[in-house]
């Protein structure tokens, strides 16, 4: 045979063969498309815990050549619970890869590989560690042998162009991946594979608790990872990536337990460039970076190890190393390199706890020409801190600024600084590190680009000393330190002694736009203005004040605010003071003009306070005071404990976002260390809906408890006093104990404008005409400061005068019953209700009144959500000798009425839930 027919015949068979493939790759699809398609939505719905959804499915070999791929498009999963109206993946389509074989010879509908294409993954993890990615249902059972069927045996995961965003409450973990693009392989069928993993991020974003460690970061990773999907445990065996330039190694081992998970991983860096560290800095550095040669070497250790269980309060260990050698920068055309440059820094935070932060900064140290700084600090816990520290310092500032091409601030000053402090503090056993320190700047000017003016003139000389580690030898001089702004001087002189019972001597001068300065210093979020004004002259010793020597201190002077915004952590919105001369005398500071405001309410004080220096510098020291308060109004509404927040639901990009906004919570917080009075007048005072108006009357703020005295305000046309107190418990309960006269008021407007007398006087909602009340109620306030009304306890009167009760259920049946018709609206006049509350359950003691020619005795029990257990003897014309016992039951919409009959049904009590 001729090598040119054997060529023919050979092109007919590939040709045969190719048509053949390709008819194959037409036709499956059509043979295939419903079944495929309906035996993937019964797996999915079997198999996943949480709402699936997609727009149309369609069979194709070329959507993922040469793959056989069902695809989903416009897909969408919800999460698991506590997220389930939460999205968890979104996407432009899923496509899910057929293992051709089995589909053929099989009939098994086998996934084998999923590809995900521009979409969202959103993974959430609460505060209790409950995450929205369990999704997937295994089997409890033995794996059936039954050859029929749809199942997954993964050897491929495609996922191109995704949003990834994880968000962990519970470790304060924040991730979000942008052109998120992954490719892992593996047999993934088996319950231990290698999974091999090539993953790109074209801009990364991490911040763990509130701070940004990463920034727009480019990621390129090549893993290696062994899965256990039993334990669903992870070993990262190999595992290098790329941020930006910097090379990471990436090494642990992660398992997932039932409430959390246990963690070993170590992330390091070994002998890297320092310029490629630059590079995974945020984008300002990198910017700097372009014009700046960097030399050295650096390594990078992170390790974060242990169990992690919020149930049980376990966190991880998390720990930081860095260490930089041989370091030289060279900024532009800076006349003086920054050279020399050592750092050796590690920190430690055993169990995620701030309190038991451990820092080692064992070198630091850089020179500019002959300028230089060298510094070694070891430090453990924050509110008490072991304490080791030497800093050393000659710094021209604009020598340094310069060199470092520090560009968007501009200064200046002759900066010597030697410290040397070793010990530990301790606020409570009055301990000092034994320190010896100097701090000296002159000739200081600081300009940014936030503000057009210098602060110039700018001198700090500041010692402190401490030979023995005890608060009674630390000795604190600011000898001077002053500088000008805006034309004006400041000007400061503090020399502090013995802090056991410190001896001071401070004087401050000078006039100060808090607006203007704060411009120097911008930062993005904040708004700070004012006006300040202050002449001073403090010397004294603190137990001068305690002790009432005060012909020994010498204390005077003035200090002026205008247009201020003051924040305070005990109150979700900012104060406002307009104006506030304050003039000092002794120990006394006194409130000569005064005028403010928080949200929608204003206040207008006078007054004074006393013990103010020993308030200032002891730490459990009583403010104490006098003032008078006006104001036109006041919303107290606005004082509650926490500003109402909003959460922001994720969706897929480009798809519109759902807001939602809680209610404002928390009870309102008083500050303990308060001993104040307040002679108040307030012309509106609106709580809960509810208008006061014309409020007067004295207050005391004593220890945390505000104490009311002859409190009076108008309401519903009614004059109401008032005598009790308000002391919170916490952020989201308070104690209340008032006692309140009202005399005269309108019924009907009662019952539809106050709440709690709805509860309280339930059998009012179909009554008209007046009545008055003396009631003394004592319970808790909810985070919403409402009454819970299983805590009530009360008692008291409530007298009706000229009431008329129309289409009252209660009376609409007993008249019915009775076939006494006049007892049906009835008219009341001069009758006294007393009764007490407790447990949700409102008594009513013997009740008689007449109603037309009938005598009413009335006795029992009502709750607050409307059952009723009352007993009433109907008497009889003329002079009501003869009774009809008559029991009530049921609820006032509902009552039950039995005519002849002394047994009624007792009311469940409610008791109060124990804090």
């Amino acid at each position: 045979m001729s090598f040119k027919k054997i060529g023919i015949k050979v092109l007919k068979i590939t040709g045969i063969a190719i048509a053949s493939i390709l008819l194959l790759m037409f036709l499956l699809p059509l043979l295939f498309p419903g079944r495929i398609a309906e035996q993937v939505k019964a797996f999915a719905n079997k198999k996943l815990d949480g709402e699936l959804s997609f727009s149309e499915s369609n069979l194709s070999f070329f959507k993922h050549f040469p793959s056989l791929t069902v695809t989903l498009d416009d897909f969408s999963l919800k999460g698991s619970a506590p997220y389930k109206n939460d999205t968890l993946v979104a996407a432009k389509d899923v496509s899910f890869g057929i293992n051709l074989k089995n589909l053929i010879f099989d009939g098994i509908v086998n996934i084998d590989e999923i590809y995900v294409s521009k979409g969202l993954i959103n993974v959430k993890v609460n505060e209790k560690g409950q995450a929205n990615y369990n999704v997937y249902i295994s089997d409890t059972k033995e794996v059936s042998k039954d050859t029929t069927g749809t199942s997954i045996r993964l050897e491929r995961i495609d996922i191109h162009n995704v949003l990834l965003k994880y968000e962990d409450i519970s470790a304060k973990i924040n991730l979000e991946a942008r052109g998120f693009n992954y490719l892992g392989k593996g047999n993934l069928d088996k319950s231990i594979f290698d999974l091999y993993t090539e993953a790109k991020i074209e801009s990364l974003d991490f911040a763990f608790d509130g701070e940004k460690y990463l920034e727009n970061k480019k990621i390129d990773a090549d893993l290696v990872t062994k899965i256990n999907t039993n334990s669903l445990s992870f070993v990262f065996q190999q595992n290098d990536l790329l941020i930006n330039k910097l090379p990471i190694s990436f090494i642990g081992k992660m398992n997932f337990l039932k409430d959390g998970y246990d963690i070993d991983i170590k992330i390091e860096s070994t002998n890297s460039r320092l310029n490629d560290l630059f590079t995974a800095l945020p984008p300002k550095y990198v910017t700097w970076l372009e014009k700046t040669k960097v030399k050295g070497r650096t390594d990078l250790l992170l390790t974060f190890k242990g169990n992690y269980n919020a149930s049980l309060n376990r966190k991880p260990d998390l720990a930081f190393g860095m260490n930089i050698r041989e370091g030289n920068i060279a900024y532009k055309d800076a006349p003086f390199e920054t050279s020399n440059i050592a750092l050796k820094f590690y920190t430690k935070l055993p169990s995620l706890e701030t309190e038991k932060l451990e820092v080692s900064l064992d070198t630091l140290h850089f020179n500019i020409g002959d300028d230089y700084l060298s510094a070694k600090i070891k430090s453990k816990g924050i509110k008490n801190i072991d304490l080791s520290a030497n800093l050393k310092s000659k710094l021209d500032l604009s020598k340094a600024i310069n060199a470092l091409g520090i560009s968007n601030i501009e200064l200046k000053g002759k900066l010597l600084a030697d410290i040397n402090s070793k010990g530990e503090y301790n606020s409570e056993k009055k301990l000092f590190p034994v320190t010896d320190g100097t701090i000296n700047l002159q000739e200081g000017f600081l300009k940014t680009e936030y503000y057009p003016n210098p602060i110039t003139d700018i001198k700090f000389i500041a010692s402190v000393k401490n030979s023995t580690g005890k608060y009674k030898d630390l000795k604190v001089n600011v000898t001077p330190a002053s500088f000008v702004f805006e034309q004006n001087p400041i000007y400061v002189k503090a020399i502090l002694s013995d802090f056991d019972d410190v001896s001071y001597d401070i004087v401050a001068k000078g006039e100060l736009d808090i607006a203007k300065i704060y411009k120097v210093f911008r930062q993005e979020g904040l708004d700070v203005r004012g006006y300040v004004k202050a002449n001073l002259s403090l010397k004294g010793k603190q137990s001068y004040a305690t002790t009432g020597q005060y012909n020994k201190l010498n204390n005077k002077g003035s200090l002026l605010l205008r247009d201020i915004k003051a924040t305070s952590e005990l109150f979700p919105k900012p104060f406002f003071i307009k104006e506030g001369l304050f003039t000092f005398h002794q120990d006394k500071m006194n409130f000569d003009k005064f005028s403010a405001n928080y949200g929608k309410s204003d206040f207008a004080m006078k007054g004074r306070l006393d013990n103010v220096i020993n308030f200032v510098l002891e730490k459990n020291a009583i403010l104490k005071g006098h003032f008078e308060v006006n104001s036109a109004f006041i919303a107290a509404d606005e004082f509650m404990a926490q500003e109402p927040a909003k959460t922001e639901k994720v969706s897929v990009p480009d798809a519109e976002k759902n807001t939602k906004t809680a209610e404002a919570s928390g009870v309102i917080l008083l500050p303990e260390n308060l001993n104040v009075s307040l002679l108040a007048n307030v012309k509106k005072l609106e709580y809960d809906r509810l208008v006061l108006d014309n409020v007067t009357g004295s207050t005391a703020l004593n220890k945390g408890k505000l104490l009311f005295q002859k409190i009076g305000f108008e309401i519903i046309g009614c004059r109401v006093g008032i005598n009790g107190f308000y002391d919170d418990q916490n952020m989201k309960q308070a104690d209340f104990d008032v006692h309140f006269v009202a005399k005269n008021f309108n019924v009907k407007k009662a019952y539809n404008e106050i709440e709690m007398f709805r509860k309280l006087a339930t059998a009012a909602e179909k009554a008209e005409g007046i009545i008055s009340l003396d009631y003394t109620v004592k319970g808790q306030l909810n985070e919403e400061m409402k009454p819970v009304y299983p805590t009530l306890v009360g008692k008291g009167v409530v007298s009706l005068s000229k009431v008329k009760v129309n289409g009252l259920r209660l009376f609409n049946q007993l008249s019915s019953k009775t076939d006494f018709e006049s007892i049906d609206n009835p008219d009341l006049s001069q009758v006294d209700i007393k009764s007490t509350i407790k447990n949700n359950i409102i008594r009513i003691e013997q009740t008689k009144m007449k109603v037309a020619l009938f005598r009413l005795r009335l006795q029992g029990e009502t709750s607050f959500d409307g059952k009723l257990n009352l007993k009433i003897r109907v008497g009889l014309p003329p002079f009501g000798l003869i009774g009809i016992p008559v029991v009530v039951t049921g609820t006032q919409d509902n009552p039950k009425i039995k005519v002849f009959s002394k047994t009624g049904e007792e009311i469940q009590e409610t008791k109060p839930i124990q804090q």
